[in-house]
């Protein structure tokens, strides 16, 4: 396997490739139509960023209301606030089953507890809808959801039709004999543009809050705002809170917040990070999470070991009728080798890594001595996801599947009038993916980008 990847992959512990083909290269996002996520759930609901194709309430009355939120530039947080703030009601009784891309066109379930159905319908957002579907007695959650599908064109491709044919051939050959790509968690998962969630998760569960806030608030990056990225650097100069609270563009709505609590108490880290909502530090911890779980993965695949074959320790874990992972697992035992081979080919195990945490330890056998290294290397251990101080965002750990399986996969070509300098094509991409995984993970195995925010990632 190549291990040319690029340098913020790296940063995120995605150190290598599943296929040794050559990519496509290109852009993702040229606008945000060329990136379509449609959520799915168990029972088959599709969320369709096609508003004349969704359906409307008919059921009596329950607790909850089910609605579609189809929108455009948005981050999920962003517009859950908008939409709580016009309906006069705490962010606590909207719920998600998943964090969707801002930089794209999406659609998605959310559920909303104890407000009129007319109410909802008054809700006014700029390229966004909310468009209520049914009535539940249940809020929505991550338990209902099966899956995403994705409707992704390549724009700017970096060589001929026939070329770019060839190689997206070759990827797709390697990845089925491969039984799928790597399951790490996306660029999204950290930040493309502010690639820093993970590093101050690392700080928090450390209990070094001062450092994680300093990251949070004054480290800049060049992919952002040049007046965003002013007002940090100010902050970092001076550390003044008080006064660069000033500077802060408004829409840097949690950095205010915190800036705010440090003006008036310039030594309560803690504190600050309090004012911002238990999500957004869940994230944190969560993103650091999703780190050392990559760095797990990469770390297996450099050294040569299979991913749906189990070695003595390897945690594997039942999946469902679904596919889906359940809370059934068990380490392997030497003779099982061949069993749980075929079992991975019938869909029913599944190779799993833990997301450490205070009630998740690492591997057993090889396995376990890459991640005990990857532990001792970062100076953590899975105790330290229980935060004494801040409880509520402590991180119970648990499993994820080692493999991406990629349903439903198609590719077509069409012409691109906008990429008249590199050829006049694009490449459309359509798939599905389980919940929890990542399409630009999926996308990097065929593009190859070397400069993932260049490429849109």
């Amino acid at each position: 396997m190549t291990t040319e990847v690029s340098s913020l992959d790296a940063d995120f512990g995605i150190m290598v490739y599943a296929s040794r083909s050559l990519g496509i290269g290109g852009k993702i996002r040229v606008v945000p139509e060329d990136f379509v996520v449609e959520e799915v759930l168990i029972d088959g609901s599709k969320a369709s960023v096609v508003v004349a194709n969704i359906n409307r309430p008919t059921s009596n009355p329950e607790r909850y209301v089910i609605c579609v939120l189809v929108k455009k530039g948005w981050d999920t947080f962003s517009a859950l606030r908008t939409i709580a703030r016009q309906l006069d009601i705490d962010e606590e009784r909207i719920s998600i089953s998943g964090i969707k891309d801002a930089r794209a066109l999406t659609a998605q379930h959310i559920s909303i507890g104890g407000v009129p159905l007319e109410k909802i319908s008054e809700i006014n957002l700029e390229n966004a809808a909310i468009i209520p579907t049914r009535f539940s007695p249940e809020k929505i959650s991550s338990k209902v959801l099966f899956g995403n599908q994705f409707d992704i064109k390549v724009r700017a491709i970096e060589c001929s039709i026939e070329e770019a044919k060839q190689r997206i051939e070759e990827t797709k050959h390697q990845i089925d004999v491969f039984w799928g790509v790597p399951n790490f968690f996306g660029h999204q998962r950290f930040g493309t543009i502010r690639p820093f969630t993970h590093k101050v998760g690392r700080h928090i569960v450390r209990g070094e809050y001062e450092k994680a806030a300093l990251i949070f608030l004054s480290e800049p990056s060049v992919y952002e705002h040049r007046r965003a990225s002013r007002a940090r650097e100010r902050l970092r100069e001076t550390g003044d809170y008080k006064s660069c609270l000033r500077f802060f563009p408004r829409r840097l709505f949690y950095e205010r917040l915190m800036l705010l609590h440090l003006s008036r108490y310039p030594n309560d880290f803690l504190g600050a990070f309090r004012k911002i909502p238990r999500t957004i530090r869940v994230l944190f911890v969560q993103a650091y999470q999703s780190y050392l779980f990559n760095r797990f993965l990469s770390e297996r695949i450099k050294h040569g070991l299979s991913l749906n074959e189990a070695y003595p320790g390897d945690f594997v874990v039942s999946l469902d009728k679904n596919g889906l992972p359940t809370n059934n697992f068990r380490n392997a035992k030497p003779d099982e080798s061949f069993e749980i081979r075929e079992a991975i080919r019938r869909k029913e195990l599944a190779i799993a890594l833990p997301l450490v945490g205070y009630n998740q330890g690492v591997s057993k056998g090889i396995q376990g001595q890459i991640e005990r290294q990857v532990l001792k290397e970062e100076n953590i251990s899975p105790k330290d996801f229980y935060l004494m101080d801040m409880p509520e965002a402590s991180a119970a750990g648990g499993l994820r599947s080692v493999l991406i399986p990629l349903m439903n996969f198609d590719v077509t070509f069409e012409e691109d009038k906008h990429n008249i300098d590199r050829g006049n094509f694009a490449v459309r991409f359509r798939f599905m993916l389980h919940k929890g995984s990542y399409a630009t993970v999926v996308l990097r195995e065929f593009m190859k980008p070397i400069d993932l925010v260049d490429a849109g990632f």
